[in-house]
């Protein structure tokens, strides 16, 4: 692969994985719209790998205080924080294996991935964003994350498997309407990408590993390390702005991105 476009793809995926605006979605429309090949599955898992590492390192207090908790999670006891983040953070992300596992065998998956589907998804579920943020308010944190909460935010990024929608923006809409805070809310939808990203990793990563050859793997490399840092920009910039500003500049990004796919869809 072109060293431009693996830079482009990895930069992409680093910068919109954690924000609200879908990175599926953009690197689904980054072929389709600009004439460049498609970049396989095989990068797709080392940006994905590379987003994973960020947001490890980012969270790294809240990630060993949940991986301190698995050893008593694993003896049936849930009575610590950090066993308590450890088992809502596998309920959270079962409903996402199970309707991620549905939609790629039985490939439902490939027939979403069409900028009709991603201009709908990028303007509804941006404006349901919207709508949850205004009305959502401030009063619980990660210390009130229950079992159910895990469950009822898993439910809501199973959606995100279709794509345009936006894996942390669909669970930060969530969380916003139970109450969780700005902050709180991208801080647990965060903490859930990690079994997710690393379950959509297995999946994909499995099947696409015997393609590899000594090339792709130096790209795969190279793609994970610039999705990585261009992620810990991201993430740093949006938790900072979240003391201060909404998630409308996305919402905005979002409907407008939108429309003009939607105009292209239809009027093509």
């Amino acid at each position: 692969m072109p060293i431009f476009q693996l830079v482009l793809v990895a930069l992409l995926q680093g910068i919109t994985e954690f924000l609200p605006v879908s990175s599926s979605g953009h690197l689904i429309l980054l072929p389709s719209l600009t004439g460049l090949e498609d970049q396989g599955q095989l990068i797709d898992v080392s940006v994905h790998i590379g987003t994973l590492a960020a947001v490890i390192l980012f969270f790294w207090r809240d990630v060993r205080v949940g991986l301190g908790g698995l050893p008593r999670l694993m003896r049936g006891r849930v009575d610590t924080p950090g066993a308590r983040l450890a088992f809502g953070l596998i309920v959270a992300t079962l409903p996402l294996i199970g309707f991620g596992a549905l939609l790629h065998f039985s490939g439902l998956s490939d027939m979403l991935r069409s900028i009709k589907v991603i201009g709908w998804t990028m303007l509804g579920f941006g404006l349901v964003l919207y709508w949850a943020d205004q009305r959502g308010s401030n009063d619980k944190a990660l210390s009130d994350w229950s079992v159910r909460d895990a469950l009822v935010m898993g439910l809501w990024q199973m959606i995100a498997l279709i794509p345009g929608t936006s894996r942390s923006g669909i669970t930060i809409t969530g969380a916003r309407l139970m109450g969780y805070g700005r902050q709180e809310g991208a801080r647990i939808a965060m903490l859930m990408s990690i079994p997710a990203i690393a379950a959509s990793g297995v999946l994909l990563g499995t099947e696409a590993a015997i393609d590899a050859n000594p090339q792709v793997l130096r790209d795969m490399a190279l793609a994970a390390g610039l999705a990585m840092l261009a992620a810990l920009a991201a993430l740093s910039l949006m938790m900072r702005l979240l003391k201060s500003v909404s998630f409308t500049p996305y919402v905005i990004y979002r409907v407008a991105l939108g429309l003009v796919l939607l105009g292209v869809a239809y009027g093509g």
